[in-house]
């Protein structure tokens, strides 16, 4: 199962050492190692990445998930000689990935002027919460934060009350993708030039960068967009509505789509009604709309507004929940959801990997490894060229 082997996908002659822990970093490497990249991830001996025991549940189940396809060694970066071990890693990779606070790596020894002069192809990768210069950038900096500063947190939620959050780590997930790929298009750039350089991803900037017309409208328009809950200002209809047994979401706010919903509800004449027959009208009149459809859905089942929905054309769809994904017959036919075997578990569940490529597929090859410094052999000994007595020494002054 954890047979480095064999890899598949268009990173697979790449090399990334991973150095760090919990979300940003680790989600930035685990795309990598799902594309093919040979990720062997750097933990601190005798405690390892704190996503070893996160999760809900009565198990802790990310870490398969945030490890999958990655090789796991330890080093203690605090001691000259983890230091060298990791300069000694680096030196033979294609790029290196830390989310550690600005400064760290440099204290180390381990700053990109001191490793681009051993491998001046190296791509550095940083993640951080607020970058790498900048009057904030010393500071700690969490998810949560950054989605407040770039403006998310703030849109989030009903307008009545205090801002709200997603229920997931989304600023740390969306700086990890933004890493990536500006990861991979230094790749391109090396290909061409033999240059490496660094990335520099922000969470607060990673936020802020998928905040749409936010900047431009107050620069132009003085104007501040406030929270509205389930709905988007002056997007309509589309929202929850209530059934019979359950809840249901319509996006029916296009005119020729509206046009379509109209009739379905037995209300056709809507579509021409001056308070609906256009974008602007149906957002002026949005709650009126909304309490309509809503009487509508209210009288019949979710399936049977579903199935009308489709029937017509109309994008619509139920809100949906783990059991919901397994036993939905798309996420199947598209192998959305895959079982893999783990040392606890003969098929764990778990999403697959994507966006799907038809010549360069990558695959889950192994779920994240439960034993700390799983392949310390394997990397020193056999990267790395280190006796068993090195290894032994390495050990008992718990450098590895």
């Amino acid at each position: 199962m954890n047979d480095a082997s064999g890899r598949k996908g268009p990173l697979t002659d790449i090399r990334l050492i991973e150095l760090g822990q919990l979300i940003a970093g680790p989600f930035c490497g685990q795309l990598m190692a799902d594309m093919g990249a040979d990720v062997i991830k750097v933990e601190p001996p005798g405690q390892g990445d704190p996503m070893r025991v996160w999760g809900r549940g009565e198990f802790p189940l990310w870490w398969t998930v945030c490890a999958r396809n990655k090789r796991v060694v330890t080093a203690n970066l605090r001691e000259p000689e983890g230091q060298e071990l990791v300069r000694s890693l680096i030196a033979q990779s294609d790029m290196v990935l830390e989310n550690f606070r600005p400064g760290t790596m440099e204290r180390w020894g381990l700053g990109y002027d001191e490793l681009s002069t051993i491998n001046p192809g190296l791509i550095m990768i940083r993640v951080s919460g607020y970058g790498q210069t900048g009057p904030y950038s010393s500071r700690a900096g969490y998810a949560s934060i950054g989605e407040a500063m770039g403006g998310m947190r703030y849109l989030c939620g009903e307008p009545d009350r205090q801002p709200s959050r997603a229920g997931l780590s989304i600023g740390d997930s969306l700086a990890a993708t933004y890493a990536c790929m500006g990861a991979l298009a230094a790749l391109h750039h090396r290909d061409k030039t033999g240059e490496g350089q660094v990335i520099d991803a922000s969470i607060f900037e990673s936020v802020l960068s998928v905040m749409e017309a936010t900047i431009p409208e107050y620069a132009v328009s003085n104007h501040i967009r406030e929270r509205s809950g389930a709905t988007l200002p002056n997007v309509a209809p589309s929202n929850i509505y209530d059934c019979k047994d359950g809840i249901f979401l319509i996006a029916a706010n296009q005119d020729t789509v509206f046009k379509r919903l109209s009739a379905i509800i037995g209300r056709p004449e809507l579509a021409e009604d001056e308070r609906y027959s256009s974008h602007t009208a149906r957002g002026t009149n949005m709650d009126e709309l909304d309490g309509i459809i809503n009487e509508w859905t209210k009288t019949r089942t979710v399936e049977e507004v579903d199935r009308l929905m489709q029937e017509a054309g109309v994008p619509a769809g139920r809100i949906y929940r783990a059991p919901d994904m397994l036993e939905d017959p798309h996420f199947q036919a598209r192998d959305s959801i895959v079982d893999m075997p783990t040392d606890d578990w003969p098929d764990l569940k778990m999403q697959n990997i994507f966006p799907r490529m038809s010549k360069t597929q990558g695959e889950i090859r192994w779920t994240g490894n439960t034993m700390l410094g799983a392949h310390n052999e394997e990397i020193y000994g056999g990267l790395l060229g280190l006796t068993d007595e090195q290894l032994a020494s390495l050990r008992e002054n718990s450098i590895i």
